[in-house]
């Protein structure tokens, strides 16, 4: 883009990309787009930043406003989360998932409320700051309810007398709980999402495939592990009975006779159980290193 910002992407051939500029999605959506191989600089007062080493360009914007901004051809992709992009009743598509800022959108009630599942919602005054994905949600299951849009702490609308009960979103619980609230019920299981214009994804198609295998490689990295050991030759059957991996191990013979190292990346999940099962069967001075980038 030129000038400013707010033209429609990709008229300088650039394919442009929108990331949350504050909150819980900002800081780990810029850190993805670095780790993916992204050369950018960013100062107090960016907004339009380009990256020096590729055809892209981040605009830094409010999470909120950017399926609104994909749909509208403001930009070609944007980084946000799904619940946001429900909200807004966005079309666009959801090219990705990118397993961070992970949170579900639940309902709750006061602890000496008698409801305890989705149901009893039914008939009662709903706060929300999220009314159109509730409703939708909401209505998906039959439940009809009075909803009551606010913005802020919604926790607190049952104790001011403004709604019998709430649904917003949960990272951990621990502010539902601390304001005297009980989760009753899952609505929508939320995390970033990458997503793209449908007119965009056309008119780019080599470089949004390029940025999504970009993406997606750092994505993949941090579900795995690098494991590293060495063993005795005969004790190989074994290790491969117990060791989980995206194929056949790496078995490199090393310079006693007899002896070989195994290389295999297996689930950061399994690891640990993997070790202990590893050692007893046979493995020694076993090494776990992170893996940076993974191309399937």
């Amino acid at each position: 883009m030129s000038g400013t910002p707010f033209e429609r992407a990709g008229e300088n051939g650039r394919l442009t990309l929108a990331v949350p500029s504050k909150g819980r999605l900002g800081e780990p959506a810029l850190r993805l787009c670095a780790e993916a191989g992204l050369t950018f600089e960013l100062t107090e007062r960016s907004l339009l930043v380009p990256c020096a080493n590729a055809p892209v360009d981040l605009l830094l914007v409010r999470p909120s406003d950017i399926p609104e901004y994909v749909q509208d051809g403001v930009v070609d992709l944007g980084i946000t989360g799904a619940n946001l992009v429900l909200e807004a009743d966005a079309d666009v598509v959801t090219i990705a998932d990118l397993g961070f800022g992970r949170c579900t959108l639940e309902a709750a009630v006061p602890e000496d409320a008698p409801q305890d599942a989705l149901e009893g919602l039914g008939g009662l005054r709903v706060a929300t700051a999220y009314p159109v994905s509730t409703r939708r949600l909401l209505a998906e299951r039959g439940i009809d309810a009075e909803l009551v849009p606010v913005s802020g702490s919604v926790e607190a609308a049952p104790r001011l007398g403004l709604a019998d009960a709430i649904v917003d979103l949960v990272s951990t619980g621990s502010t539902v709980s601390a304001n005297g609230l009980r989760r009753i019920g899952l609505l929508l299981s939320s995390q970033a999402v990458l997503i793209g214009g449908r007119e965009a994804i056309e008119r780019r198609r080599e470089l949004v495939d390029r940025l999504d295998l970009m993406l997606l490689g750092v994505v993949a990295a941090r579900r795995r592990r690098y494991v590293m050991m060495n063993a005795r030759a005969d004790d190989l059957a074994r290790i491969r009975t117990v060791l989980p991996s995206m194929g056949a191990p790496t078995v490199v013979p090393l310079a006693d006779e007899g002896e070989i190292a195994v290389h295999a990346a297996v689930d950061a999940d399994d690891v640990w159980e993997l070790l202990p099962a590893l050692k007893d069967a046979g493995a020694t001075s076993i090494l776990v290193l992170p893996v940076e980038r993974l191309v399937a």
